[in-house]
């Protein structure tokens, strides 16, 4: 029984699927606030060296008369050779110490501190654990690393599981363990408990979105899901903009996480209230389940479905479709093997990995290196996060128009020429600086969306869906390498743009060695996926 055709007199995309898939979309909303919390969480607070002979530990502020006579500015030319002014004083002509603070009493010798006076208006953990100074730089990059890497891991794990026990109950059980980790970060002790916790976090929220987006996907006719993915993109964009004005209003990591995690532990309810995936119920030979779910369809939809389509939900597997499933795993062996002895199939699949891996890399390294740009961090990171949603878009209808190919390389040329041209505008013209930092991400976002599909229509069929899961890893890495791209600004400010542009403009460049898919048969073999 194709659950297809079933669709075809339940409805497409009817009101129940509507209000059903909704819902599956708000606690994406909360997935992404969680995955990219941590560049505020883990952001670099201003804070300057306490100064003992100007200031008494318990009667100070960040903002002192007396500054720039004590501690180098951000230009000094003794500073960006130590590449951490904020850790730097001038030392003290001990001869003319009396007790008092004046301009003679300090010299223009440059010399490290080891306490710190942080400006309140901000916390994050650097003020909680003293994560201060350039030796402390990495572990405020492996906070976002160890993120990707429980993105890794749960992505694999509960992909496995939603199989295993059902897309409905892996999806609910992601949800709440994001939303508990995520209030367990602010009872963090130390550094290294909030990395472990960071890490959980990550590999729950790993299991939301892409489980919501397979039981939206799941849910509805063939001619609707490309609007129920693009949708659940817009979810997620949103999600991720939410998180700067949060912080922006808090000030505060324990209250942003607590805000962008606490909520969703209310997501157990759903339990009682969206359904199993029909199709992963009809697939584990649950018919009796799946039939009540269709009835229950029906009535919301106010359709009344035909006495053949309820009766075959009593049809059980013939015997020859249960031996071909078991004879798939030889089968995808087979088909391996003989991809691999093929050279051009084998550059294909690297060009893919590549430009998958530049992806990620690039997209998230935009994300985290939006704090840093210039102007005001908050309006910065949610722009960045909000252009996403034209990126997908142009990237949707791109595809169907200039093709896949064509739709990959214009995407990746405007994200890297975007990004190398922020270096060669004036620093003070902060306007142009983000409208091309935007117009990077855009790209970006539009050759994510593309080559999804892109990948998917390239590969034989038996093997498609691991080719694209293996691709997606590749994603991954690309991403637990992008929080430290911001470090190398520490040696030279346009390097993390120009990293961006040149890796972009390669993948760009690499894409022409694609072949076009538009309208193209989806391969059943590895000949006619050579052949493309």
């Amino acid at each position: 029984m194709d659950f297809d055709d079933i669709l075809e007199e339940l409805g497409e995309l009817g009101k129940y699927q509507t209000v059903t898939y909704i819902l599956i979309c708000i606690p994406v909303l909360f997935a992404a606030a969680n995955s990219l919390s941590y560049v505020f969480t883990a952001g670099t607070p201003n804070y300057r060296c306490f100064i003992p002979e100007c200031e008494e530990p318990q009667n100070t502020s960040y903002e002192v008369p007396w500054i720039h006579w004590a501690i180098p500015n951000e230009d000094s030319s003794e500073v960006l050779e130590s590449k951490s002014y904020y850790c730097d004083r001038f030392s003290v002509n001990q001869s003319l110490a009396n007790g008092t603070c004046y301009k003679d009493l300090f010299t223009t010798h440059i010399e490290k501190c080891n306490e710190w006076i942080f400006d309140h208006t901000e916390r994050t953990i650097v003020n909680d654990w003293n994560l201060t100074c350039a030796e402390n730089q990495w572990k405020l990059s492996f906070v976002g690393t160890s993120h990707f890497a429980g993105i890794i891991v749960g992505s694999a794990l509960f992909g496995i599981l939603a199989d295993r026990y059902g897309r409905k109950k892996i999806f609910i059980v992601c949800t709440v363990l994001m939303s508990l980790s995520g209030c367990a970060q602010v009872l963090s002790p130390g550094y290294v408990t909030f990395v472990i916790l960071m890490f959980v976090n990550a590999t729950c929220t790993a299991g939301v979105y892409p489980l919501a987006f397979i039981i939206g996907v799941e849910m509805v006719g063939k001619r609707k899901r490309e609007i129920t993915g693009m949708v659940l993109n817009y979810f997620y964009a949103v999600g991720e903009a939410v998180v700067a004005p949060i912080a922006w209003y808090t000030m505060d990591w324990t209250l942003l996480q607590l805000i962008v995690s606490a909520p969703a532990v209310l997501f157990f309810v759903y339990y009682w209230f969206i359904p199993e995936s029909v199709r992963w119920l009809l697939a584990n030979q649950k018919r009796e389940r799946a039939k009540k779910i269709i009835c229950k369809a029906a009535k919301f939809n106010k359709v009344t479905l035909s006495e053949s389509l309820l009766a075959s939900f009593q049809k059980q597997p013939s015997k020859e479709s249960v031996e071909l499933e078991e004879d798939e795993g030889t089968k995808i062996l087979t088909v391996l093997k003989t991809l691999l002895q093929s050279r051009k199939l084998i550059l294909r699949m690297l060009i893919i990995f590549f430009i998958w891996g530049v992806n990620a890399f690039v997209f998230y390294g935009l994300s985290i290196n939006s704090t840093s740009i210039g102007g005001n961090k908050y309006i910065n990171f949610a722009l960045v996060s909000l252009i996403e949603i034209p990126g997908y878009t142009m990237g949707w209808i791109s595809i169907r128009t200039l093709g896949r190919r064509l739709s990959l390389v214009i995407s990746l040329l405007l994200c890297g020429l975007t990004c190398t041209l922020t270096i060669f505008v004036p620093t003070d013209m902060t306007w142009a600086i983000i409208v091309l930092f935007l117009m990077g991400k855009l790209g970006v976002t539009s050759a994510f969306g593309v080559v999804y599909v892109h990948t998917a229509e390239m590969l034989p069929t038996i093997i498609r869906s691991a080719g694209v899961g293996s691709a997606s890893t590749m994603a991954r890495v690309g991403a637990l390498l992008a929080p430290f791209v911001p470090l190398l600004a520490m040696y030279a400010e346009p390097l993390p743009m120009l990293l961006f542009g040149a890796v972009a403009v390669l993948a760009g460049i690499l894409a022409f060695k694609l072949p076009e898919t538009l309208g193209c048969k989806l391969p059943e073999t590895v000949e006619e996926a050579e052949n493309l």
